[in-house]
């Protein structure tokens, strides 16, 4: 059949006299206003163009950066003026001035100048301050309670105290502020911030964040008084698998500087010393895994203000801590996101008084109590209902997530607890005193405050759900770290589930500094010997296992695509190389992995085909091998962008070894794979393990697999993220398309029609039958195999990297339409401004709206029924197709 399109080009004549040429989205570091100390910093902008104007592309920017703002607006010294600098770079370019030093802010703005003979005005004014460069910057003294405690037991978090004076006049005031555990710092009464359970987790030997806030508003001439609780955290008490206490150390410590300057120019410095006191109050018990126990009658809302009579309270002791580790923090805090009130309160078979969210999610439950003095209300956090509809903790493991609350007696009493978070959609209530209204509860969500970029809808109400949650399990698992799921005694930082969701992650979400930081964590715990341990930050579980270290070489690389920052791959490289060669010596002359712990294909689906023993299995050595193939090509593939051409020759003839060898031991001359199962055919085509000629016999085999199985899938953590992918890059679509839109189990729509309203960890985490899998591992949040969303996004929705030209410099738009939906929408915040693809079904035509942003170009394929193929090469701006059957 003839294809025809036609190419509407709605306000987009280019002219001259067009709207002006803008920048905005101004960042330093990935960030906006930042605190760093890196010694070069990155700028990054954004081109905004008028409707009519298309194929913009910038040819030159100016950067000016002064000691103030007023040196930029009136024409005074600038502190580093670039000058005019012919250039189409606007992301990830090098401040190149003078040499900062700590403490220092400055500001910059910036404009541009386009292809079309525009030149934008200037920006606004956006700035940076620079942290402590050197540990000698530091005169605080490192302080702890002074009484003992039980090392294995959960201990009241400590509250620690300093009243002192400040003369008139107060110019600006700087609070740096750090802790092993979490703190929570008030001045003279207020809360220094709204950002959680800082200083975050990072791998604490080596790497310890510190904060820094502006609290010039808080303090006043005279007497003033500052107040910090100190609570485990991640640092110590009862965290990591079972009985694992006290990952980092025994005691909880405070670092704190309050640098205050006056409008005469002269400083002075309160610091933490041995002239501080120390007690517990209300929060006699708070863990992350166990919840949180409040006694509301032994508050005084005046212990951090100067009215308070600290006299009772107990010396500090000083501790000998090293200050040289401390970093500025490298991505966004844990932020309150949101509260939900209530879908319902009703009562279980067993007669449980339960509040149903609507919503499986991470955080915690505000609550309004009145009630008498000494009254103890009790909530216990759960996913899911049991087969009867009674509430249900088996899943839950030995971590309680249970919140007690004392009252104190007074008319309304408000809570919320301090340094816990829970994983739940049910909440058990007991003994609340009076009537339990909706009024009198909500839910408060948490997550690490990224900025949202991805969208993705479609006519299917299920595929809209699965969309909806993918994001609500990265929501929950994105917090500090990325984590495998917040409910039971674990939550920590998987490589394996990483590495599997970062493309899909970093759609949704701004997850560039999010996932850098964990990786330079990564990169810090990384063994002597090149191995990954399994969780990072590494809390003593030493193992690495392929498809979870590989983390090593994969993140970095999307990460590079993603956002195209160099300097990710630069500083990940020596870590690459590390892993690899630690497979190399697993591997030994034949170039096969058969020794070392892995995991393998972890919660694959086995279901009865034919008569396998373990249908679906897919042999550890063959993963393992795979999974050494593709980080060996993705380091030679990193060390050509870094120019280290000896190094990229190493890595592709070490990758052809391991080719050469998988094929000697898997793949029989049929082109069958043994094991015959979907992850081992996946990997194989994924990972270019084959050869040409023996390529369409095993997409046949795959083919066939999924129809023998009524196009069900049996993949697990690893296969699952390549399945949909892997079929569309050889010419079955139409196949991904019926695994995707599967409702039967098992499938991604199973869960979705039993009510699901975040990814689960397990296909058959509930049967058919309402009964559960068994508990040890059966989260019911637990992001992994949502990375079908990457798929989703780039084949469904249409929006491609170019991995010539990554950030989506050049932007592919290559949407596979299928009879099964009537539209699909793929919305991107990239680097350079808003990607957009949407085809819709109508009359019977295939219409195709695209979105690209100026400063880049894109290739736009547009398909047809017959599979005929059209591409066309464009510049930013708006465009419409209509194609004709």
């Amino acid at each position: 059949m003839k294809l025809n399109f036609l190419l509407f080009l709605l306000l987009l004549t280019t002219t001259l006299t067009a709207q002006p040429l803008y920048v905005n989205k101004l960042r330093c570091n990935n960030k906006v206003n930042p605190v760093i100390d890196t010694p070069t910093p990155l700028f990054s902008w954004q081109l905004q163009a008028g409707p009519e104007n298309k194929n913009i592309l910038q040819t030159a920017y100016h950067i000016q950066v002064g000691s103030s703002s007023e040196q930029l607006t009136k024409g005074r010294k600038l502190f580093w003026d670039s000058g005019r600098v012919q250039s189409e770079q606007s992301i990830q370019v090098p401040y190149s001035g003078p040499e900062l030093s700590s403490r220092q802010r400055l500001y910059w703005r910036i404009k541009v100048w386009d292809n079309q003979g525009h030149e934008s005005p200037w920006s606004d004014i956006q700035h940076w301050e620079m942290g402590m460069l050197q540990a000698s910057d530091w005169n605080a003294q490192w302080i702890s309670p002074s009484w003992e405690e039980a090392e294995k037991e959960l201990n009241p978090p400590a509250m620690l105290r300093k009243s002192f004076s400040l003369k008139k006049n107060i110019h600006k005031a700087r609070l740096f502020i750090t802790a092993h555990g979490i703190y929570e710092a008030h001045l003279n009464g207020q809360k220094v911030s709204k950002e959680l359970f800082r200083p975050g987790w990072t791998s604490y030997q080596h790497r310890l964040e510190y904060q820094t806030y502006d609290v010039t508003r808080l303090l006043t001439s005279g007497q003033n008084a500052i107040g910090v609780y100190l609570g485990d955290g991640w640092y110590r008490g009862n965290f990591g698998f079972g009985h694992n206490w006290n990952p980092y150390g025994t005691k909880t410590a405070l670092l704190a500087q309050l640098e205050i300057e006056y409008e005469n120019g002269k400083k002075e410095t309160i610091s933490t010393d041995d002239s501080w006191k120390a007690t517990t109050g209300p929060i006699r018990m708070s863990s992350f895994y166990h919840g949180e126990t409040y006694d509301a009658r032994l508050e005084d809302p005046q212990w951090a203000t100067i009215e308070y009579d600290a006299n009772n309270w107990k010396e500090v002791m000083v501790a000998d801590h090293p200050k040289g580790r401390l970093i500025c923090p490298e991505t966004e805090p844990v932020k309150r996101i949101q509260e939900i009130k209530p879908d319902s309160i009703f009562q279980t078979p067993k007669g449980e008084t339960v509040i149903d969210f609507g919503q499986n999610m991470v955080g915690w439950v505000k609550i309004k109590v009145s009630g008498s003095r000494g009254d103890t209300v009790m909530l216990r956090h759960a996913e899911v209902l049991d087969q009867e509809g009674n509430f249900y903790l088996g899943n839950i493991r030995s971590a309680q997530q249970k919140i007690i609350y004392i009252l104190k007696g007074e008319e309304e009493e408000i809570f919320e607890p301090h340094f816990t978070f829970q994983g739940f959609r049910y909440v058990r209530v007991d003994k609340f005193p009076g009537d339990l209204t909706a009024d009198k509860l909500s839910a408060v969500v948490i997550h690490t405050a990224l900025e949202k970029t991805g969208a993705f809808e479609c006519s299917n109400p299920l595929i809209n759900q699965l969309q909806h949650n993918i994001l609500w399990g990265q929501k929950g698992n994105y917090l500090e770290i990325p984590t495998d799921c917040p409910q039971r005694d674990e939550r920590m930082g998987w490589t394996g589930d990483v590495q599997v969701f970062a493309a899909t992650g970093s759609f949704n979400y701004d997850s560039y500094t999010f996932l850098s930081k964990w990786l330079k964590d990564l990169k810090a715990d990384q063994l002597d010997n090149g191995s990954v341990p399994y969780v990072i930050p590494d809390i003593h579980y030493k193992n690495g296992s392929t498809g979870w270290g590989d983390a090593s070489a994969i993140v970095p690389w999307a990460l590079y695509l993603k956002y195209g920052d160099k300097g990710i791959l630069e500083r990940q490289y020596n870590s690459m190389k590390e892993w690899v060669g630690y497979l190399e010596k697993l591997a030994g002359d034949n170039h096969l992995v058969q020794d070392g712990a892995h995991f393998g294909d972890w919660m694959y689906f086995v279901h009865p085909l034919h008569n396998e023993p373990k249908p679906g299995h897919t042999d550890i050595d063959l993963i393992a091998t795979a999974y050494f193939a593709r980080s060996a090509r993705l380091t030679a593939k990193t060390a050509a962008v870094l120019g280290q051409l000896d190094e990229q020759k190493r890595y592709e003839a070490l990758f052809k070894s391991i080719k050469k060898a998988f094929q000697y031991e898997f793949v029989t001359s049929s082109g069958r794979l043994s094991p015959n199962s979907q992850t081992a055919y996946v990997l194989a085509l994924s990972f270019d393990l084959l050869e040409e000629e023996q390529i369409p016999k095993a997409v046949n085999y795959l083919v066939d697999n999924i129809k023998k199985r009524d196009f069900h899938l049996s993949t697990g953590f690893l296969g699952t993220p390549l399945l949909c992918h892997v079929l569309s890059e050889h010419g079955h679509t139409d196949i991904a398309y019926k695994l995707l839109l599967q409702e039967t189990f098992p499938s991604w729509l199973y869960p979705i029609k039993l009510g699901a309203t975040t990814m689960w960890e397990r296909w058959d985490g509930i049967e058919p039958d309402g009964s559960f899998q068994e508990v040890y591992a059966n989260s019911f949040n637990h992001f992994a195999k949502g990375a079908v969303g990457d798929w989703m996004y780039s084949v469904v929705g249409g929006i491609r990297h170019d991995e010539k030209y990554p950030a989506y410099k050049h932007i592919i738009i290559k949407p596979e339409p299928s009879p099964e939906l009537a539209y699909a929408k793929a919305e991107l915040e990239s680097p350079y401004g808003l990607i957009r693809s949407y085809w819709k079904y109508q009359e019977g035509k295939l219409l195709l709206e695209v979105v690209i942003p100026p400063n880049t170009t894109a290739a736009i394929y547009l398909p047809h029924a017959s599979g005929e193929e059209e591409v066309v090469e464009v510049g930013s701006g708006r465009y419409f197709f209509e194609i004709d059957d």
